[in-house]
């Protein structure tokens, strides 16, 4: 096994018992970006001489006996709207050409204070406006789609090219590209990680989160990232934790391999000790316009001065969606708004009932790149972003967290998402009920990567 095919805990237990260096991880993981990047385009920028120093110093630290925890020496990407001084930070867009941060962003800071590695950043669909990243392939077949907005994120990890990497959701960012991608990724309670540095799309919805292999890998990260500590992940006995199994909304057209992967992933859960109980998502009819009602004027108020002095500088897809936020009166903003109280309550009233919300991440595995739409059985026809945001957007609404891990893959090898979704601040109870349905699951797979060999990834 190689290196770069180590999980983040995995990697970290290697480097602790010296049986590893820091170095050997970041030269292994820079050849591995050397052999996938011409396949996937997963980052913008590789910095690879800032991450062999950084492995450099970590090896000379943990030689004189201070280690500063789990993400020591360990390779990681973020997603190209996250400030690193003296990097740029383009948001995958020509608007930002030119930019270079002055000064880290807070989730860097602790990351780099951490002793983590940075590889570069990674490619996001521009300013994050979107939930296609079609710049960057996925990782299991460059034919679809990657997932957006932290495409190159979630690709990068799938492939062996990232240990860990971070994303930002504001309508399944984080969730959606993990999912497609077959790889873990937790959207936080809102503003339990700082967001200073980082570049906005939406200030009320965006959240930022990690990507990881495995879920007992996501909770070191998110340790960092919060200054507080994620909770044990070991535990594989569920007893007494009230599973929700939504009777509305969630299994509502979704693809019939989607489906069935994510029930038998909650009769694994029953399996363990958890108890099923039937829960009635709330507000539904409102989700898609409160979503869209939220972020469309947020963003458009976020870009107003570039989007009238360099309107020619963004891809029409987002620069459409940003005029639209021009024609979008007050009075609606402030509806939305008074719809996500309302749907927030009535959420944290539901969670009272359970302890989780178990349900598909997005309804069906990644699309073909060039295919604009989805049609259902009944005739009903939506868009691909439309259809990946709409199981993921209650959560960014609401601010609760969610974790996306996969749970199979369907008829065409493609991988599937189950979301656990809980009350604000129990990130741990998502981690442990992950980690416990991830042990029922067999090793994960590398993504069969062209001109690669498949590479087994040991929980």
């Amino acid at each position: 096994m190689q290196p770069y095919e180590l999980s983040l805990t995995a990697a970290a237990q290697e480097i602790r018992a010296r049986r590893m260096s820091p170095v050997e991880l970041v030269d292994s993981v820079l050849d591995r970006i050397e052999q996938t990047e011409p396949h996937l385009r997963a980052y913008v920028t590789v910095t690879a001489e800032h991450a062999r120093r950084s492995a450099r110093r970590a090896e000379r630290e943990l030689a004189a006996g201070h280690a500063a925890g789990p993400l020591h020496g360990i390779p990681m990407g973020l997603k190209d709207m996250i400030d690193v001084a003296g990097v740029a930070t383009t948001a995958s867009s020509r608007v930002r050409e030119s930019h270079r941060a002055r000064t880290d962003s807070t989730v860097a800071a602790r990351l780099t204070a951490a002793g983590a590695a940075l590889l570069g950043k990674t490619h996001t669909h521009e300013f994050a406006y979107g939930l296609t990243t079609p710049q960057t392939r996925n990782a299991w077949d460059p034919g679809r789609v990657a997932g957006g907005s932290s495409g190159g994120s979630a690709v990068a990890v799938a492939a062996g090219a990232a240990t860990f990497a971070l994303g930002t959701d504001t309508g399944g960012s984080i969730r959606v590209p993990a999912a497609l991608n077959g790889v873990v990724g937790l959207k936080p309670t809102y503003d339990l990680v700082p967001r200073h540095g980082v570049t906005s799309l939406s200030w009320s919805l965006d959240h930022v989160g990690p990507l990881a292999r495995t879920v007992q890998d996501i909770a070191p990260v998110l340790a960092v990232l919060t200054g507080h500590a994620a909770g044990e992940t070991g535990d594989a006995d569920l007893t007494g934790l009230r599973v929700g199994v939504p009777a509305n909304y969630y299994f509502d057209h979704v693809d019939p391999d989607v489906e069935a992967a994510v029930r038998q992933a909650i009769a694994r859960l029953e399996a363990l000790g958890a108890h099923l109980v039937d829960v009635e998502i709330p507000m539904t009819r409102y989700i898609q316009a409160v979503q869209w009602g939220l972020m469309v004027p947020e963003a458009t108020a976020y870009h107003e001065r570039t989007l009238r002095s360099v309107p020619e500088r963004y891809a029409a897809d987002v620069r459409i969606l940003l005029e639209a936020g021009e024609l979008l009166p007050a009075g609606d903003y402030l509806r939305a708004q008074r719809a996500r109280t309302l749907m927030r309550r009535s959420w944290l009233e539901m969670l009272e009932q359970v302890d989780v919300i178990a349900a598909p991440t997005v309804p069906t595995t990644a699309a073909q790149a060039d295919r604009p739409t989805l049609s259902w059985p009944d005739g009903t026809v939506e868009s691909v972003s439309d259809a990946y945001v709409r199981l993921c957007a209650p959560a960014d609404i609401t601010g609760v967290p969610a974790l996306s891990l996969p749970v199979g893959h369907d008829r065409a090898g493609m991988p599937i998402g189950m979301q656990l979704m809980g009350r604000p601040l129990d990130e741990a109870v998502l981690l442990r009920a992950g980690r416990a349905l991830e042990r029922t699951q067999p090793p994960r797979l590398l993504a069969p990567v062209p001109g690669s060999a498949d590479a087994m990834i040991s929980h």
